[in-house]
């Protein structure tokens, strides 16, 4: 059984400010951003980075997020951050977080250039261009609440025993039968893995193939109920996991994570290069 422990020791782990009692600065300092090196879960699921089996990027949306312009007034905004799959860091959270209250107090010219600190700072943590925009009409926005496509998972009456990550609940998990199909599930909880908080999420699988077992993969993705992992690595492991036990030509998963200090991440890896990735916010964030 996968176990996430064999490497939430790495030292590139130590340092992190999640986890630990941490003051809020309020005067900019890009110096709070952390990474976490994609390699540490990577390795573990036997993936190169010179050759990795998907693409995808890590969707942020910021809510909190204020500066002081030249004249001294507060400005807010909301944003969107896109972190490539392939950047050899992923951003810490929290890190994140302290980060953009680092901007309370700060002056900036124009929203213009706070876009350009973000995106300059975001880059340099992941190690790969970060795409950022930024909203500050506020009021000029058709933000509605959306919901994923496809059959719903969990109107399936099943019994369940296991809440430890157990890929083996996939054996068999194909049928015979070709079928290209959406499905999801809003059951989907894993825990952080420094401070095992858990972390809640609603998931959609795509894939073209042999059909899969709904009751086994709602048993599988319920596994994840103990398991502590960030939300970006544990999006990677089903994605890995699907791949090794079902028969599959092409497949996508999309996790949104509810919301936490102000951010949430939305990890999608697919085997598809160009494929549209949807911002639309569930009910839970």
């Amino acid at each position: 059984m996968p176990n996430s422990t064999l490497y939430n020791q790495d030292d590139a782990l130590k340092g992190l400010s999640l986890g630990q009692v941490t003051e809020y600065k309020c005067h900019y300092d890009n110096s709070l951003l952390q990474s976490v090196p994609r390699s540490l879960n990577r390795n573990e699921l036997d993936l190169e980075a010179s050759n990795l089996p998907f693409y995808g990027v890590d969707l942020w949306n910021i809510y909190e997020l204020s500066w002081l312009n030249k004249k001294g007034k507060p400005m807010v905004a909301t944003g969107v951050v896109k972190v490539p799959f392939d950047s050899e860091f992923l951003i810490e959270s929290k890190s994140f977080k302290l980060y953009l209250n680092s901007f309370n107090q700060s002056h900036f010219e124009s929203v213009e250039a706070v876009q350009s600190t973000l995106i300059a700072d975001l880059s340099a943590c992941a190690k790969k261009p970060v795409e950022v925009s930024l909203n500050a009409t506020l009021d000029n926005i058709n933000d509605q609440l959306g919901s994923f496509n496809g059959i719903n998972l969990d109107e399936l009456d099943i019994e369940v025993s296991e809440y430890h990550l157990s890929p083996s609940i996939l054996e068999g998990v194909s049928a015979t039968e070709t079928v290209t199909e959406t499905v999801y599930s809003h059951l989907l909880k894993s825990n952080c893995l420094i401070t095992s908080q858990p972390d809640w999420a609603s998931i959609e699988i795509s894939y073209t193939g042999k059909r899969l077992d709904h009751e086994k993969l709602l048993k599988y993705l319920i596994s994840f109920r103990q398991h502590n992992e960030f939300h970006e690595q544990c999006v990677e492991r089903i994605f890995c996991d699907l791949m090794t036990y079902a028969s599959l030509t092409s497949l996508t998963v999309y996790a949104r994570y509810t919301r936490r200090g102000g951010l949430d991440i939305n990890p999608m890896r697919s085997t598809e290069k160009s494929l549209t990735i949807s911002n639309t916010r569930l009910l839970r964030q």
